[in-house]
This record gives structure tokens, C-alpha cells and sequence, in this order.
């Protein structure tokens, strides 16, 4: 099986910055995988905000485009997502994801909040 554990994520006023990690473990991780970061705002429905399918190739929704940048450490299988400009309409539960072979595992989530 793979755990998958973030972390980081806290209070910031807007204009501010976090960054939040996620390292995904067990004897059934794979170093061919994809991980990314999601967010569930209250009352939304979870959203794509970046992804990485390699450590050169990422993805990333247009509403953080510019301000987030996500990053890989494969040897460590972990990925980080620094956040910088962050807005009130950044406020989520941020959830990391790892999938590889058809299967995907989620971490429980850290809490982000941006006040104005």
C-alpha cells in the first residue's frame, strides 16, 4: 500500500506565501508516478490545483498559474507546492495525490487559510 502525508499548510494573510509538502511512502510506491495537489474550498467541490507527472512536466489549474509552483524530489518521492500572492479565494483543505498503475491514494489533508 502507499501513505500519503501533507503538510504545511496553516494561517496567512493575503499577499503572503506557504509552502506545503507531501511525501508518499510504503513498499508499494513506484518511482513512475504522478502527484499533485488538490483543494476543496467549503461548499465547492475539490478542484485540480497542480500537478506533476515528471519532474519537468507540470500542470496547473489557470487560477493559480504564476503564483504556485510545484516541484518533485522523486528520490524521496515527494512533492512541494509553493504558494506566493495568495488570496482569500485560495482558502481550501489542501489534499495531496499519488497515483501509479491505476490506482490512486489521497493524504487527509492540511488546512489553508487567507485572510483579507
Amino acid at each position: 500500500q502507499v501513505q500519503v502525508m501533507e503538510s504545511g499548510g496553516g494561517l496567512v494573510q493575503a499577499g503572503g506565501s506557504l509552502r506545503l509538502s507531501c511525501v508518499a511512502s510504503g513498499n508499494s510506491v513506484v518511482s513512475i508516478n504522478v502527484m499533485g495537489w488538490y483543494r476543496q474550498a467549503a461548499g465547492k467541490e475539490r478542484e485540480l490545483v497542480a500537478e506533476s507527472v515528471t519532474r519537468g512536466d507540470t500542470k496547473y489549474s489557470d487560477s493559480v498559474k504564476g503564483r504556485f509552483t510545484i516541484s518533485r524530489d522523486k528520490t524521496q518521492k515527494r512533492v512541494y507546492l509553493q504558494m506566493d500572492s495568495l488570496k482569500p479565494e485560495d482558502t481550501a483543505v489542501y489534499f495531496c495525490n499519488y497515483r501509479a498503475r491505476s490506482l490512486s491514494f489521497w493524504g487527509q489533508g492540511t488546512q489553508v487559510t487567507v485572510s483579507s
